[in-house]
C-alpha cells in the first residue's frame, strides 16, 4: 500500500529549460556586478554547467560539502581562467536569481494538490542547502504543499546514498515499500530510491535517458501520470 510519495526538486518539480536562464542570468550579473564586460557571459555559463555538472558527479553518494561552496570553487576556477574576480555578492546573486527566474513545470501544483487531496504524505528528497531550498519553495508558493522536507545537508550524504531516502521515510513514519520517489537522474534518483525498496519513478519529459530507463521501475513524461502509479499500485 503506497502512503507517501517523494520528489526530487530541480528538472523533477523546477523546470530545468528555466533552471538554465536562471543560470544565464546569474553569470550576467556576477560580471556586471565585477565590470567584466569583455568577457563572454554564455561562454562563462556553458563551463559554468559543465564544471558544476562534473562536481556533483564527483560528489554522488559522498558526505555533504555545502553546494554554496561547491558552487564557488567552480566561479573562482572559471574568474581565475578569465581573469575577473568573483564577486563577493556571487551567492546573493544567485539566490536572487533563482527566486526571480525559477520556475515549476506546469503540471507541477496541480500534481501535488491532487496527492494531498487524496491524502497521501507528500515530501521532497532533494541534493541541496536547506537554507536554499526552502528559500526556493518560498518564491514558488509551493513551500506548504510538503509534510516533509529531506535535504542532502540534513542527512549529510549526497543522493544516491541511502541515508537521505531513510531519513525522508523515517520523517514520513513509512517503509520504503510504502513509498514512491519521483526524479529525473536514473543513477542518483531511481538507484538510490532503490536501495531503501521505494518505488522509482524516473520522470524523462523528452526521452533521451532510455539508455538508463533499466534502472528504473517506471519511466513517465509527465507528472500527472504519478496519480496513476499511485492508485495502479494501489489497486484502485
Amino acid at each position: 500500500m503506497i502512503k507517501a510519495v517523494f520528489f526530487d526538486f530541480v528538472g523533477t518539480l523546477l523546470s530545468k529549460e528555466y533552471e538554465d536562464i536562471t543560470h544565464q542570468n546569474i553569470i550576467k550579473e556576477v560580471l556586471k556586478d565585477v565590470k567584466a564586460e569583455k568577457v563572454d557571459p554564455m561562454e562563462v555559463w556553458k563551463e559554468y554547467e559543465a564544471l558544476t555538472s562534473e562536481k556533483f558527479k564527483e560528489f554522488a553518494g559522498k558526505p555533504y560539502k555545502p553546494i554554496r561552496i561547491l558552487e564557488e570553487e567552480v566561479m573562482q576556477e572559471i574568474a581565475k581562467k578569465y581573469n575577473f574576480k568573483l564577486s563577493p555578492k556571487f551567492w546573493e546573486i544567485h539566490l536572487k536569481m533563482h527566486q526571480k527566474y525559477g520556475k515549476l513545470y506546469d503540471e507541477a501544483v496541480e500534481t501535488l494538490k491532487a496527492l494531498k487531496a487524496k491524502g497521501y504524505h507528500v515530501g521532497i528528497i532533494t541534493d541541496s542547502d536547506s537554507d536554499y531550498l526552502r528559500a526556493q519553495l518560498e518564491a514558488l508558493g509551493i513551500l506548504e504543499l510538503f509534510d516533509t522536507i529531506t535535504t542532502s545537508e540534513e542527512a549529510g550524504f549526497y543522493k544516491p546514498h541511502p541515508r537521505i531516502f531513510e531519513l525522508a521515510l523515517k520523517k514520513a513514519n513509512v517503509k520504503g515499500e510504502e513509498a514512491i520517489y519521483v526524479g529525473d537522474n536514473p543513477l542518483k534518483d531511481c538507484v538510490g530510491a532503490r536501495q531503501v525498496d521505494m518505488v522509482s519513478v524516473l520522470l524523462d519529459k523528452k526521452g533521451n535517458k532510455k539508455e538508463l530507463w533499466k534502472e528504473c521501475e517506471f519511466v513517465i513524461s509527465d507528472l500527472r501520470e504519478v496519480l496513476v502509479i499511485v492508485e495502479e499500485l494501489n489497486g484502485q
